[in-house]
């Protein structure tokens, strides 16, 4: 419930840490956006909305510099996406077989399926999909998949996805009808995020039933 609540009032969240952090609300959301990306057992962390929050404080209260976030987060994005392939290179293909309650073997075996039919791409792709992003550096690991390629998908992909949510965060975070349905704008980001998997799964079994 608590996670629940952080994810639905980002911005309230993150303005208390401004005030009783600091500059050090730098190193919070560089160590949970390295965390999410980072370990295959932390897909949950609120990505999305957390830079869009942070981006619309970034303008609001000035205690944050966007640029110097955009370099840090992105940083911390391909750092952490890093971490999570040679886990899963180290980890190889029987993590397919393991039976652990801290990996959704089922949100793994989607995004491997993923992975096969759009390749590296999809470390761009999953970027801005929940889940996804945390699970497909691994998968890609996992596979072998060359470094020097996913390296370079890593590096377009965290660009896009940090950037693209902290400037629409300070861009349009505080125009008034955006602060006064914040929660609304979240429940949105999030349906439009799972949204490509969504229509993906429903495809599947659309194909399948036909095929049947």
């Amino acid at each position: 419930m608590e996670l629940i609540d952080f994810i639905l009032h980002v911005d309230d969240h993150l303005l208390e840490f401004i005030t009783n952090y600091g500059v050090w609300i730098y190193a919070i959301l560089f160590l949970i956006i390295f965390v999410e990306t980072g370990l295959v057992v932390m897909p949950f962390l609120p990505g999305d909305s957390l830079l869009f929050a942070a981006g619309a404080l970034a303008a609001s209260t000035g205690a944050m510099n966007p640029w110097v976030l955009i370099a840090l987060l992105f940083l911390a994005a391909v750092l952490g996406d890093t971490l999570n392939y040679h886990i899963g290179k180290y980890i190889g293909p029987r993590v397919f077989e393991i039976e652990s309650r801290f990996i959704n073997k089922q949100h793994l075996v989607k995004t491997q399926n993923f992975f096969e039919k759009h390749g590296g791409k999809t470390i761009i792709f999953a970027r801005f999909i929940p889940f996804a992003r945390t699970f497909a550096p691994f998968v890609a690991g996992a596979s072998h998949m060359n470094y020097k390629y996913f390296l370079s998908y890593n590096v377009i992909g965290g660009f896009c996805w940090i950037s693209s949510f902290i400037v629409l965060g300070y861009l349009f975070g505080n125009m008034p009808i955006v602060k006064d349905n914040f929660t609304h704008l979240i429940f949105g980001i999030i349906i439009i995020s799972v949204l490509p998997g969504i229509i993906g799964f429903a495809k599947q079994k659309f194909f399948k039933s036909k095929s049947d």
